[in-house]
């Protein structure tokens, strides 16, 4: 079951949905993880993550349209979607809501091990204060009931980042608004001349 799973998440992909989140304050967004089980079967390894929307998030033929395209890019490579990020429109709601439920079960009938990522506005904002190096993310799994639940104790317990500098790297990138970089498939949509790949973003 998707609940006795742990998550690895990478740098790189972390960063860019919190990134996503901090170019479009205003608006819910969302963003969908890749990668892979682990050779031993016990961590989902989350390698990579593409920002999807700010705008209309729940409209489901842009949503299929991008997760063909996803699905396809990286394929090739091995890896395959594995989750999802949401983070909500309101700085202090914190409750899943029916769309990012919605989006979970999707992918979660072709990858019975999906996580549902929310971002903790709380966490975030206490980051330059202190030297948390724990995800600013809550993460959701189905249980057996088939309900999404908060994971562990605290939600965080399940979820580790790959590298333990990676918030002083978040930090780093907010000060110095590396989030206006970002490109979301919203972006690309409407020129498709930006690439939702993000090829630059940590260059």
């Amino acid at each position: 079951m998707g609940g006795e799973s742990r998550f690895d998440i990478s740098q790189n992909a972390y960063v860019k949905l919190v990134l996503h989140a901090l170019k479009h304050k205003s608006s819910p967004v969302n963003g969908v993880l890749l990668g892979r089980v682990s050779p031993q079967k016990d961590v989902v390894e989350i390698t990579d993550s593409v920002p999807l929307f700010h705008s209309h998030i729940g409209l489901l033929p842009q949503l299929e349209i991008s997760l063909i395209l996803i699905e396809e890019h990286y394929a090739t490579k091995g890896v395959n979607i594995v989750g999802y990020f949401h983070a909500n429109e309101r700085f202090d709601d914190y409750e899943l809501g029916s769309v990012a439920k919605n989006i979970g079960d999707h992918i979660y009938r072709y990858f019975p091990q999906a996580a549902v990522l929310l971002l903790d506005n709380k966490k975030l904002e206490a980051l330059p204060k202190g030297k948390d190096r724990s995800p600013v993310m809550q993460i959701y799994t189905r249980d057996a009931s088939r309900i999404w639940k908060l994971a562990g104790s605290e939600g965080s317990s399940q979820l580790t980042i790959k590298e333990p500098s990676a918030n002083v790297v978040l930090l780093d990138y907010i000060s110095t608004e590396k989030w206006k970089d970002i490109v979301d498939f919203d972006d690309h949509l409407d020129d498709i001349s930006k690439d939702w790949l993000n090829p630059e973003l940590f260059k």
